[in-house]
C-alpha cells in the first residue's frame, strides 16, 4: 500500500502518518527526514542537497524524487510506503508518478486531512515547549502541571515564532495557494480522500483513516 498524506500545518498529518505506518507496516517518509538522512550519510545526492540547504535555498524537486527512487531502488519501500506531506505541487506529483511508473509502482490513495482553519490557529499558537531539555506542551491537550513552566526542570516555556498567531495565519494562507492545486489533482486522478481530521483526538482520527483505507486493504 503506497500512500500520501496531505493537509495544512498542525492537521496532525506527520502524527497520522508515522501511528498508521507502524499499524500497518509502512515506510514512513517526510521530506525533512529524507534530507537530513542523506546529508548525514554524505550520499552524493545528500552533498548536493546540503549545499542548497546552507545557503538557505529550497531544495530542487529533482534532488528529492532523487532521493526517494534512492530509497525505490535499495528495495526499501517494497512493502509500501506513505509521503508524509510531499508532493507540494503540480511538478512535484507528476516526477513522482513518472518515477513510480519506472519502477512498476503507483499510489493507491491520497488522504487529505481536513482541520478548520481555527483548529489550526488553534493547535499552533498553543503550541509550546522547554528551551531547556526541548520537552514539547499543547495547550490545551497536554499542558504542563505549573503553568507556563516545564514539568521536567522548571524552565520558562516558550512559543516558537512560526507559532506565533500572525505566522500561523500566514502560513495558512501560503498552504492554500500551494496545495490546493495538488488537491484538485488528486481529485482527478479519483485518488483522494477527505479525512476530517478536527476534534475528537488522534485514535479517532486514527480510525477514521484506516477506514477509508480498508477499501484498498
Amino acid at each position: 500500500m503506497n500512500l500520501i498524506f496531505l493537509g495544512p500545518p498542525g492537521s496532525g498529518k506527520g502524527t497520522q502518518a508515522k501511528r498508521i505506518s507502524q499499524k500497518l507496516g509502512l515506510l514512513h517518509l517526510s521530506t525533512g527526514d529524507l534530507l537530513r538522512e542523506a546529508v548525514k550519510n554524505g550520499t552524493e545526492l545528500g552533498k548536493k542537497a546540503k549545499a542548497f540547504m546552507e545557503a538557505g535555498n529550497l531544495v530542487p524537486d529533482e534532488l528529492i524524487i532523487g532521493l526517494i527512487e534512492e530509497k525505490l531502488a535499495a528495495g526499501q519501500l517494497d512493502g509500501g510506503f506513505i509521503l508524509d506531506g510531499f508532493p507540494r505541487t503540480i511538478p512535484q506529483a507528476e516526477a513522482l508518478k513518472e518515477m513510480l511508473k519506472k519502477h512498476k509502482k503507483s499510489i493507491d490513495r491520497s488522504i487529505l486531512l481536513s482541520v478548520s482553519d481555527e483548529e489550526v490557529i488553534k493547535r499552533l499558537s498553543g503550541r509550546f515547549y522547554c528551551p531547556k531539555c526541548n520537552a514539547g506542551y499543547n495547550y490545551p491537550m497536554q499542558m504542563p502541571k505549573q503553568d507556563g513552566r516545564c514539568d521536567f526542570d522548571g524552565t520558562e516555556l516558550r512559543r516558537r515564532p512560526d507559532d506565533e498567531e500572525d505566522v500561523v495565519k500566514n502560513r495558512l494562507e501560503v498552504y492554500k495557494k500551494q496545495t490546493s492545486p495538488i488537491i484538485n489533482y488528486y481529485q482527478k486522478e479519483s485518488l483522494l480522500r477527505d479525512v476530517p481530521g478536527d476534534g475528537d483526538g488522534p485514535d479517532r482520527v486514527m480510525a477514521r483513516v484506516l477506514k477509508v483505507l480498508e477499501e484498498i486493504a
